[in-house]
């Protein structure tokens, strides 16, 4: 199924996808996220010295800090990578599953992504903004991975499963991470208002939405004889 000719074009449409969508994430997060974690980053100054010392997983804080413009090119690079490598997942599981006919049909595969690599993890692990005291990075990687390999497997049965049971044990598997207790800090606390919380929480919901229909939707595009 993945000869030399289906791999060079799987690659060009990553490529492709990958950088469009890695733009528009960034566009997104300029407009919303980046300016909340500016503000942020003033109530981390003043943070309790418990919630300064787990910032940067565990480390403590460096009094050293980017600029605006090295802050903006290195999350360009961040955004498009990640961009090109989730495309060239989503482009492999479109082979495997059967091409998609156009950007609608990728459309759907990008919501999958989302939900898998996005939404259903977020509801077990909020997301948090700077001076937010967090549990240990290792126990929350290890959930994530758990909470997307079960959602990816989750979503998949009960599309393409042609039996009930089967259909059944997908359901399960989408429910099962957060039937696990989630890793926890031990103390919740944030400096920062409750307000500038909620308002990063959405701010990167959106972005995120568009990020993966973008990807989905290009790869449905360029991913196609």
């Amino acid at each position: 199924m993945f000869n030399t000719a289906t791999i060079r074009e799987l690659v060009t449409a990553a490529l492709r996808a990958g950088v469009l969508a890695g733009l528009l994430l960034t566009a997104a997060q300029q407009i919303r996220v980046i300016p909340n974690l500016f503000h942020t980053e003033v109530y981390e100054g003043s943070a309790p010295a418990t919630i300064i010392a787990n910032l940067g997983n565990g480390h403590a804080a460096h009094d050293w800090q980017p600029e605006y413009l090295e802050r903006t090119f290195f999350n360009i690079i961040a955004n498009i990578s990640l961009g090109m490598g989730f495309a060239l997942l989503l482009g492999s599981i479109m082979c495997l599953c059967g091409r998609p006919g156009s950007w609608r049909t990728g459309l759907l595969w990008g919501l999958a992504g989302y939900i898998t690599f996005f939404a259903a993890p977020s509801l077990g692990l909020p997301l948090e903004i700077p001076s937010t005291e967090a549990a240990k990075l290792a126990d929350r990687q290890s959930w994530w991975l758990i909470a997307v390999l079960a959602t990816g497997f989750g979503l998949s049965l009960p599309a393409f499963a042609k039996t009930w049971t089967n259909k059944f044990f997908g359901a399960v598997l989408l429910a099962a991470p957060h039937l696990i207790n989630t890793p926890q800090p031990e103390v919740h606390s944030s400096a920062a208002p409750a307000e500038l919380t909620q308002f990063f929480i959405v701010a990167t919901v959106f972005a995120n939405a568009v990020f993966w229909l973008a990807l989905g939707g290009l790869m449905g595009h360029f991913y196609k004889k």
